[in-house]
């Protein structure tokens, strides 16, 4: 875990905001129209991962495999790839900091936590720890948040 006390280590990463996507969400555009328009946007991916887990019943780590938990992990896994993205050009090094305080790292935040349930739910248990490894090294706040503590 790194420590965002610890001086000598990464600072936070602080992604830029996506104004128009995020404003399209707001104001409830599609979210499949927003992710088709700014396939960047972790958020629009996030927002199409947590409802297709909704639909498909995830309320706890028993869940019965259906169509929406598969499309769940692969809208996860996009935006989750497409954080990656931009948090290394934004100066991310593969560890370290990735604040949930801050509104624009949400999204990136959201996805590995939607990955993590789609994930537990298919039996994908090495990348569930995966991903809790990950929110914990980003914000131990982060897994709390997302309601997987």
């Amino acid at each position: 875990m790194t420590s965002f006390g610890d001086l000598l280590g990464p600072q936070p990463v602080l992604l830029p905001e996506n104004s128009e996507a995020e404003e399209a969400l707001l104001d409830k555009a599609d979210p499949v129209q927003v992710a088709a328009a700014h396939p960047a946007a972790s958020i629009a991916w996030a927002y199409l991962a947590e409802a297709a887990l909704a639909r498909g019943g995830i309320d706890g780590a028993e869940a019965v495999v259906n169509h929406d938990i598969v499309a769940a992990y692969a809208f996860a896994r996009t935006g989750y790839h497409r954080g990656l993205d931009s948090l290394r050009r934004n100066g991310w090094k593969g560890f370290g900091p990735v604040p949930w305080s801050h509104e624009p790292n949400q999204g990136f935040l959201r996805c590995v936590g939607a990955l993590a349930k789609a994930a537990r739910a298919i039996g994908e248990t090495e990348e569930y720890a995966r991903c809790l490894d990950l929110l914990e090294d980003c914000d131990p706040r982060a897994a709390s948040e997302l309601g997987l503590d």
